[in-house]
């Protein structure tokens, strides 16, 4: 399949749609294949240099919030390394966006559910990029299930390595390049806060991650490390076609009344890797269309 223009996917974009036609894939899910394409950067945003010299590494950073992460460090003057499994087109992409805003990009495919291949991602973003001061932790996938009794011990091995896993061994392995005044900053989900009867094996990774950050954020104040989270709601990611066979009312049971797109997402990441946040720690950003939740 050839790559689409950056032109062609702007094209496509449907800023804050309210339905979605039909489509289905299966995981992990390609954002080319996408109708409408998410929305990954606002024209009207304007970066300041929150993150200009700093080098950052994002898991899952091929597509959805990841790709829109990626670009908007990179507009904020950072170079990026991200890791995903098997979307090559969409990663390439991502590059190329990364690109223009400026920034180096480093592509690394792999699973991250094996723990020598973390090691070995952060062995190459640091060789590559000079060193690194932020990681992002934001892969994960997530498969349906009406019952309890059809989530097999393969489908939560996989969930949770995958989700969770790997955000602790990239941490692990990242901590040997991190210092002072530099972040970590794992994607939950609001399913962690409120669950979710056809996820659960999901919305239990996504709870992990919330007490690990937490944990991970009190071990590490001492070496002036910070540690924060977002977790989203409903956005419009490659995910979702490929994880439920009806998408065409997905949002809507928001309080906005719509599903959110990455562009109002990894505006929330900046903040936390910038020194805007640096008297927070342990904490979490809420972005779900004004769903109420603790936590």
């Amino acid at each position: 399949m050839e790559d689409v223009p950056i032109e062609e996917q702007k094209n496509r974009v449907m800023k804050k749609p309210k339905e979605f036609p039909q489509q289905q894939q299966s995981q992990p899910g390609d954002q080319h294949k996408m109708r409408p394409e998410p929305e990954i950067i606002r024209e009207g945003y304007k970066g300041s240099d929150k993150l200009l010299g700093k080098k950052a590494l994002i898991s899952g950073g091929d597509s959805g919030i990841g790709r829109s992460v990626a670009v908007h460090f990179a507009r904020e003057g950072a170079d990026i390394a991200i890791v995903y499994l098997e979307a090559d087109q969409d990663a390439r992409l991502t590059r190329e966006m990364v690109e223009r805003e400026g920034g180096k990009c480093l592509v690394l495919s792999g699973d991250l559910k094996r723990e020598p291949f973390c090691r070995t991602v952060v062995e190459q973003c640091t060789a590559e990029l000079g060193g690194l001061n932020i990681l992002v932790n934001n892969a994960a996938v997530q498969f349906p299930q009406d019952r309890l009794e059809d989530i097999s011990t393969e489908q939560l091995e996989t969930t949770f390595q995958t989700n969770f896993h790997s955000y602790f061994h990239l941490s692990k392995y990242a901590l040997e390049h991190l210092g002072e005044n530099d972040t970590i900053i794992n994607t939950s989900s609001v399913t962690a806060y409120r669950g979710n009867e056809q996820l659960v094996d999901y919305s239990s990774t996504k709870g992990a991650i919330v007490s690990f950050t937490r944990a991970l954020s009190k071990m590490l104040a001492k070496r002036k490390i910070r540690v924060n989270g977002v977790a989203p709601g409903p956005i419009w990611t490659p995910l979702i076609p490929a994880s439920f066979e009806d998408v065409s009312k997905f949002g809507q049971q928001t309080p906005m009344g719509r599903a959110g797109q990455p562009s109002e997402v990894a505006p929330a990441y900046v903040f936390l890797a910038c020194e805007d946040s640096s008297y927070i720690s342990g904490q979490f950003i809420h972005i779900n269309g004004g769903e109420i939740i603790g936590g």
